[in-house]
């Protein structure tokens, strides 16, 4: 298998590369995964050419950043989880993300997938705080971030030009500090 970042019971997480096009452009072409990001497929020339490149040149610049998740009992991809770095690559801060085919939801992916990456990141990577952001309306997003150890910090309402249905009850953020996961 190619470069592995870690592995759990039932997960592998790995880094992308130039050869994973297809499986993001799967994954980001079902309206039931975009519902709550963009409300569209992305497209592939944007996956390509723009999305790709980006998680490629992340890992360039620190340890941290996006995986694909790969079922391990039948290797099929079945989505990615992230501690995404600011620009400059520290992981003092990081991003929690996760975005899995509609055929893996309800399993505990994203929980266990999310676990991994938090404690790999306090304990390895040297991270001082993991944050993340969804809609309010995304009960399951919430769900996974609270079983995973993040708490509710505020709600809060960025302005969009074409907001997606459920945009007027605000975008949520949590976080876990290494503080408060110790």
């Amino acid at each position: 298998m190619r470069e592995v970042f870690l592995e759990t019971d039932r997960l592998v997480l790995r880094r992308f590369t130039d050869t994973d096009c297809d499986n993001l452009v799967r994954l980001d072409s079902d309206p039931a995964v975009m519902r709550f990001l963009t409300g569209v497929p992305t497209p592939r020339s944007v996956i390509e050419h723009e999305v790709l490149p980006t998680i490629l040149r992340d890992y360039q610049r620190g340890p941290a950043g996006r995986f694909a998740a790969v079922e391990r009992s039948t290797g099929a991809f079945v989505g990615w989880l992230s501690l995404r770095p600011p620009e400059d690559g520290s992981v003092a801060d990081v991003e929690l993300g996760y975005r899995l085919a509609a055929s893996a939801w309800g399993r505990g992916y994203a929980t266990e997938g999310a676990r991994a990456l938090i404690r790999k990141g306090f304990t390895e990577l040297g991270v001082g705080r993991v944050w993340a952001q969804t809609m309010a309306v995304n009960i399951a997003s919430r769900r996974v971030l609270e079983k995973s150890g993040l708490t509710y910090v505020r709600t809060f309402h960025p302005q969009f030009d074409d907001p997606l249905p459920g945009t007027e009850h605000g975008e949520v953020e949590y976080e876990l500090t290494r503080a408060e996961w110790a």
